[in-house]
């Protein structure tokens, strides 16, 4: 288990086109992945989308269920957290993102894709706490 601590990390809702919200909440199903066996590439993976969204690190944990099977874990984030599933015998990927404040877990996507060589990428995102106004 990693730790970094970063005490400078606001913790704050996002703002986007004038509505304040929580914070964005992203799936991100992985079609077609290859390297989904790999602890090491899928928490580098998770540290290039925390650092390239502007996120802070807290703790990471990444559990390898076999040296030849799937992996999956989370990464606790002061803006909330990044959290993973991976299927590499059905080359299948499942990733939940959730950050508030100023970052910007859309970017996560495109890093996800790339770490992974996916064919497919089907996202979806949602505001959360649209009616904390």
């Amino acid at each position: 288990m990693s730790k970094i601590k970063n005490d400078s990390a606001a913790d704050s809702l996002m703002m986007r086109d004038g509505k304040s919200f929580a914070g964005l909440h992203i799936i991100v199903d992985l079609y077609d992945a290859e390297y989904l066996d790999n602890i090491e590439r899928v928490e580098a993976a998770m540290r290039e989308c925390i650092e390239k969204c502007g996120a802070h690190l807290l703790h990471i944990y990444l559990h390898h269920f076999t040296p030849n099977d799937g992996v999956t874990g989370v990464a606790v984030l002061s803006e909330s957290h990044i959290s993973v599933h991976t299927w590499p015998e059905r080359k299948f990927a499942a990733f939940d993102i959730f950050m508030c404040g100023n970052s910007e877990p859309e970017l996560a996507i495109e890093i996800l894709k790339g770490h992974f060589n996916a064919k497919k990428v089907v996202s979806t995102i949602k505001q959360r706490g649209e009616h904390l106004a």
